[in-house]
């Protein structure tokens, strides 16, 4: 799964959590305000007929409410009756002049479930009678409904259904929505990704994204026409710089090889030859690195042996005359010491001269320096070690940062671990290997490369 699969898959889980959340928050304040209304209702707003009923009780005068009942009924605005199994009127408190004193079986019945003449009442059964409870006019909605228990039972079956179909049908057009999302979108953040990587992109031109499409079609376009043109104006240089350049670096080895000149004078000739040869090598390896980073690399895999590519590399290195500042050693370990390795020479040589290079370069003071092969059956390490002046623990945390590529050609200074170190990383990639950038006990710098034998 690439990023971009991912991006979308985070944003489909993160929205189906949006909605769940909306859902259970929803249901939360549902809860809350129908908790809140029982509470309150129960509290201030609901008369308790049983309690009211407490408070009456019959004695030697008659039938008596107690002041606490009294004050239940002036509180909540309540008149009240009892009456006898016949119907008649035997107590009341703040009964309406315009209801009777007497009602039917009939009548007693229609308002324990409905109204007294408007009346909103409620019925309380007790030993001495039938205690009615009368409510203000329009402060009560009374509301009788019959169901069969098979019908209350679909009819909560179907609500849920129903509820549950609406949520899979809006999680599924939502999903959809995401869908059309990352067609139309999913293309533009690959395009980007390639063109962050170098690689050109071309997009299809139609749909609700086509301008943007076609905006990066453009811009893909022009990043290879000024690459193409960088690349060519880089080889062009270098092509044209190789002619004086090697006259330079001829008649400075005769001059420094002349008797007849002065100790100054030949000395002079060789820091203009080894000042020439930096030279050389940096123009080798801007074209170099320009070739791998602008064209499409060709890599020539052959059997080869990893120690005998090692040693002429430092031979070579020697043979050019290396101040005694510096010291190089070879070391050569593993369980198949004499197996082949299957790699490009010529890439090879380079990331190992370039490895020793900027040893050299960067420890002007000299160091010692320790070059080792280690040959597995499944792989094998080259490691570069040097006991110069290290680098920082900033410099190194970059350097292990798997896309970092040290000093771009137009940036290369002096003093950076810039233009090799980017070729020696290119070279690895090439060969789908890994490097792994250290500092060395007590200070210096220690470089291991782990390639594939395959």
């Amino acid at each position: 799964m690439n990023t971009v699969q991912r991006f979308f898959r985070r944003y489909i889980f993160s929205a189906a959590g949006i909605v769940i959340l909306f859902f259970l928050l929803n249901c939360m304040l549902i809860f809350i305000v129908l908790s809140l209304w029982f509470f309150c209702e129960g509290k201030e707003g609901n008369f308790s007929i049983a309690e009211l009923s407490g408070y009456i009780s019959e004695t030697g005068e008659g039938i008596e409410i107690a002041p606490q009942g009294k004050e239940m009924l002036e509180d909540s605005r309540v008149w009240a009756m009892l009456l006898d199994e016949s119907g008649q009127v035997i107590w009341e408190e703040g009964l309406p002049k315009e209801l009777p004193k007497q009602y039917s079986l009939s009548q007693v019945a229609t308002f324990s479930r409905w109204y007294l003449e408007d009346w909103p009442v409620n019925v309380w059964e007790r030993q001495d009678g039938l205690l009615v409870a009368g409510f203000e006019k329009n402060s009560i909605v009374k509301y009788s409904y019959t169901m069969r228990t098979s019908y209350l039972r679909l009819l909560f079956v179907s609500g849920f259904l129903i509820f549950l179909g609406n949520f899979i049908l809006m999680l599924l057009l939502f999903l959809g929505s995401i869908r059309r999302l990352e067609k139309s979108a999913g293309p533009i953040l690959t395009g980007i990704q390639q063109m962050a990587g170098g690689k050109p992109c071309h997009l299809e031109e139609k749909g609700e994204l086509a301008e943007i499409n076609a905006s990066l079609n453009q811009a893909s376009a022009f990043l290879q026409k000024k690459d193409g043109t960088r690349a060519q104006w880089i080889r062009g240089v270098s092509h044209d710089i190789r002619t004086p350049l090697s006259m330079i670096l001829g008649y400075a080895s005769e001059l420094e090889e002349m008797p007849d000149l002065s100790v100054e004078a030949r000395n002079q000739a060789g820091i203009i030859r080894r000042q020439g040869q930096r030279i050389k090598a940096l123009v080798d390896n801007l074209n170099l690195s320009t070739k791998l980073a602008y064209s499409i690399p060709s890599i020539h895999k052959k059997n080869l042996a990893p120690a005998e590519l090692a040693r002429q590399v430092i031979s070579d290195i020697l043979n050019e005359g290396l101040s005694g500042q510096y010291r190089i050693e070879f070391l050569e370990t593993g369980q198949e010491p004499e197996a082949f390795f299957k790699g490009d020479p010529f890439l090879l040589r380079r990331m190992l001269e370039n490895l020793i290079r900027n040893s050299i370069l960067h420890n002007p003071a000299g160091c010692q320096i320790l070059v080792s092969v280690d040959m597995q059956k499944s792989f094998c390490c080259f490691v570069v070690q040097d006991k110069g002046q290290g680098v920082s623990s900033k410099a190194l945390k970059e350097l292990n940062q798997e896309n970092y590529l040290p000093a771009e050609p137009e940036a290369v200074g002096e003093e950076d671990h810039g233009l090799g170190l980017r070729i020696v990383k290119q070279i690895v990639r090439l060969h789908n290997g890994n490097i792994e950038f250290s500092q060395t006990t007590p200070h210096g710098l220690t470089v291991k490369i782990f390639l594939q034998n395959r």
